[in-house]
């Protein structure tokens, strides 16, 4: 018999372990000096009371050191319950390390002010598409050859202009980090485009970066403008309520406006269409002939031709709504039971 002392130091572990793990039920001695109280040991105890420091070690709970120890003569027993604790060991070392991961990306965006966005590579595709168009192609005016991205809450809006049209479109999204805007260039946006599929996306946008991160780990790095975009926000409410909503079926508006005759107008020396809009008897939206234009008629408007196709063709929906406010004010194009994207087309002499 062995005291408590020697079998400690014979198996690594402490002579307080060796109590705990009596009153656990775990290894109990095989004898207890009535008068002192000293725990005696057998032999074959050590190699026990080694398991249980070996397993102590590597983190197994209680019980299942418990059902080791019980098994201690049934080796492929114990080896199964080995397996088991190791796999969930390696699970835990995966959830750890991306915890681990979240946190430093935490951290980064607290250094470096930058806000991370999450969301589906389709739905920030769809909501690229749905803006696209009405951003400027003028030379001139390279600030507006790009998209506004604005972060807030858990909303992300894109915003683009040319001066005549403004589209808007907005996506959920997972933030992390503070509200901002970034203006990014179209041509980022053009390489950035073909590669959202279904999967996830990250999005890291600070003031002087941006960064996609793409399904399978590649990015796509890039660099804001540092200008001031048009606050889109002021614009739109400064918009008073329509005098009429009309709900159309968009392929059928469209082909009517592709198939009209259109007059040909100029402005800083570049011609365009023109299509005029009219209200028919029964409500309907169609575009007039040139004989009916009216300029001071209140169900008309007139509007660029190119710029009304591409309008609904980016509002990806079998019915659009169309809000029509007399001659003079922007003519808006909307999506059904969505509120967050819509785009606005101002009148052009006719």
């Amino acid at each position: 018999m062995r005291s408590i002392g020697e079998v400690a130091r014979a198996s690594g572990l402490s002579v307080s372990a060796l109590r705990f793990y009596d009153g656990a039920g775990v290894l109990v001695p095989a004898g207890v000096d009535p008068a002192t109280g000293y725990r005696r040991y057998a032999d074959e105890q050590v190699r026990a009371a080694r398991l249980i420091a070996g397993l102590r070690r590597v983190g197994m709970p209680v019980a299942e050191i418990a059902a080791a120890v019980r098994e201690f003569d049934e080796p492929h027993s114990v080896r199964r319950r080995l397996d088991d604790h190791r796999r969930r060991l390696e699970d835990g070392l995966a959830d750890a390390k991306r915890e681990l991961l979240r946190i430093h990306a935490l951290l980064d965006l607290e250094e470096h002010l930058m806000t991370r966005l999450t969301l589906p590579g389709a739905a920030l595709a769809a909501t690229i598409d749905a803006v696209r168009f009405a951003a400027s192609a003028d030379p001139a005016l390279p600030m507006l050859g790009a998209v506004l991205f604005d972060v807030t809450g858990d909303e992300l809006t894109l915003v683009a202009t040319d001066r005549f049209r403004m589209a808007v479109a907005g996506v959920a999204a997972t933030v992390e980090g503070p509200p901002v805007r970034a203006v990014l260039p179209l041509d980022f946006l053009d390489s950035v485009r073909p590669r959202l599929t279904h999967g996830p996306v990250v999005l890291d946008l600070a003031p002087a970066d941006v960064r996609v991160e793409l399904p399978g780990g590649s990015a796509i790095d890039g660099k804001p403008f540092d200008i001031d975009f048009p606050d889109h926000r002021r614009l739109l409410g400064g918009l008073t309520d329509p005098a009429r909503r009309v709900t159309i079926d968009t392929a059928a508006l469209r082909s009517a406006v592709a198939a009209a005759p259109a007059a040909t107008r100029e402005h800083e020396g570049r011609p365009y269409e023109v299509t005029v809009l009219g209200l028919g008897p029964d409500g309907s939206v169609h575009p007039l002939p040139e004989s009916e234009w009216a300029s001071d008629a209140d169900d008309h408007v007139a509007v660029n031709r190119e710029f009304l196709l591409q309008a609904l063709d980016a509002g990806n929906a079998g019915q659009l709504i169309l809000e029509l406010d007399g001659p003079i004010k922007p003519l808006a194009v909307r999506v059904p039971g969505d509120n967050s994207r819509f785009s606005i087309l101002m009148p052009v002499r006719h």
